[in-house]
């Protein structure tokens, strides 16, 4: 079996060797980075693969994987002349959680801990959930009060415990982050573990393949911890620093007015979060994060692309979930930010590519 490669921390350069359960850095406690630089193949190469975000094994940190339920290769889709969509609802637990958690799965099962744990709105801890009964590892999912029900059904369903914390998601972030200094216990954070990372980054892979070996002028992604946009940013990188793309699209990152820390860093020329975020309800549960740990990452990708941040209404988000039920995609309210931020044209005509995230089954419609 290959050899894992070794994280690292972004802030102080401290490394943590292959195979060990650190779930952060033992210094300033920040989340960690691989250290992997792969270099992807070209399109050609690709035909006849498996047909799941596998194809991609040379920029994969895990190899001869046992736990896919033959995830990613999701539609994509027109919604008009220069948008369009990326189906990533249709993933097997319908999100785009899928695409990391089935790495911190198998990475899980080569360690061989005594418990998996996880933090999430929702998506996230189903995802692990899912892959973990796949592994047939134990799996506990640590979720704040107010979550979906049918988000807490299908964790349950999966055969993971689950913990419903009192308050908000960063409630719940910090009694998973103490459960997860518990010894023998394996933390599949989203947000913390660099491999979340390597799986999300075959969205964009993926989206190089289906549009014949380019990428679109902008990506357009939601932002709460920022895994999918900084997953992005990985793939452009691979691809450029290959040869196999000639420009690197904008990202755009979207948030809810609601809570929207980045956005307000951003505007503010910040390259950090700025002063204390205020919140209020969102029907964007999936993305209201008032401290993301990986924010100065994600401003950093933002900024070196030549992208933006955009936030949304209350109202946008209704509009855009039952604009797209009417065009025959149920979409989550957190899974329409993107379409919500840019059909009234915000993008000036520029090809753009958005994300559908999450299935409408798990959230219902958004009401006022």
């Amino acid at each position: 079996m290959t050899a894992l490669p070794d994280c690292f921390c972004p802030t102080d350069g401290t490394r943590v060797p292959s195979g060990s359960l650190a779930w952060c850095c033992p210094v300033c406690r920040g989340p960690l980075d691989l250290d992997f630089s792969p270099t992807p193949a070209p399109l050609s190469s690709l035909t006849g693969r498996v047909n799941s975000l596998w194809r991609y094994a040379e920029c994969l940190p895990l190899a001869s994987p046992t736990v896919s339920l033959g995830d990613g290769r999701t539609p994509l889709v027109s919604l008009r002349e220069d948008v369009s969509a990326k189906l990533d609802f249709l993933m097997p637990t319908l999100s785009f959680k899928d695409r990391g958690a089935v790495l911190l799965a198998e990475l899980a099962l080569r360690l061989g801990p005594r418990q998996v744990l996880a933090d999430s709105s929702g998506n996230a801890g189903t995802a692990v959930a899912a892959y973990c009964a796949r592994a047939g590892l134990p799996c506990t999912v640590y979720v704040p009060e107010g979550t979906s029900p049918k988000k807490l059904e299908q964790i349950e369903a999966h055969g993971a415990r689950l913990r419903v914390v009192e308050g908000d998601r960063e409630a719940t972030a910090r009694a998973a982050r103490e459960a997860a200094d518990e010894e023998g216990v394996f933390y599949a954070s989203h947000v913390f573990n660099p491999y979340f990372l390597h799986g999300t980054k075959t969205y964009v892979h993926e989206l190089w393949e289906d549009l014949g070996g380019r990428l679109p002028d902008v990506v357009v992604v939601p932002v709460g911890n920022g895994t999918l946009l900084l997953g992005a940013a990985l793939a452009v990188a691979e691809l450029h620093g290959a040869g196999l793309i000639d420009r690197r699209p904008a990202l755009y990152a979207v948030q809810s007015a609601a809570v929207a820390p980045l956005a307000h860093a951003w505007s503010e020329g910040a390259e950090d979060l700025v002063g204390v975020t205020a919140t209020a309800p969102t029907f964007a549960e999936g993305i209201a994060i008032p401290k993301p740990p990986r924010a100065r990452q994600i401003l950093r990708a933002v900024r070196a692309s030549g992208g933006a941040f955009l936030t949304v209404t209350e109202d946008q988000i209704r509009h855009a979930q039952s604009d797209l039920a009417s065009r025959g995609l149920y979409v989550e309210s957190t899974g329409v930010a993107c379409w919500a931020a840019v059909r009234d044209g915000a993008l000036g005509g520029r090809e753009a590519v958005v994300p559908l995230c999450g299935a409408g089954v798990k959230t219902g419609m958004a009401r006022e």
